[in-house]
């Protein structure tokens, strides 16, 4: 299953892309990087069936295994692609939101965008792992 990561604004070079490109480079799943406009620029249609999920403050606060889980069972029903999507400053709109097939927040804080796609980055590695039956969740 493909993990296509969607978000809004350019990374550039920063330290949270050297952590993006850190996870992007371990994953052995195959995994995208779409990156948008602040404003504009739509997001492409999928080609496959696919799973979306939002990041947004006001989802589901799941464990590292409970994400794991969700990705397994969503891969083993023929999911083709998930999106993961990073929203603008303003977030995502209440029909994007009721759309999606998960809201996925990380705590109750306010993460900087930048610092969420690396979180994300790492996040889906660590599913990858727990998934695979690999160390690193328990060593890292």
């Amino acid at each position: 299953m493909l993990l296509h990561v969607i978000a809004r604004g350019k990374i550039a070079r920063s330290p949270e892309a050297d952590l993006v490109a850190r996870y992007e480079k371990r994953l052995t799943w195959p995994v995208k990087f779409t990156e948008l406009p602040e404003n504009g620029g739509r997001i492409p249609e999928p080609q496959t069936p696919c799973k979306s999920v939002l990041l947004d403050e006001r989802g589901k606060d799941l464990s590292s295994e409970e994400l794991a889980a969700i990705l397994e069972r969503w891969r083993d029903s023929g999911t083709r692609e998930c999106r993961f999507v990073l929203g603008a400053a303003d977030g995502h709109s209440s029909d994007e939101r009721e759309e999606a097939d998960l809201l996925l927040a990380f705590g109750k804080a306010t993460w900087p965008h930048l610092l969420a796609r690396a979180m994300l980055a790492e996040q889906l590695y660590r599913a990858a792992t727990i998934i695979a039956g690999h160390p690193y969740h328990r060593s890292g």
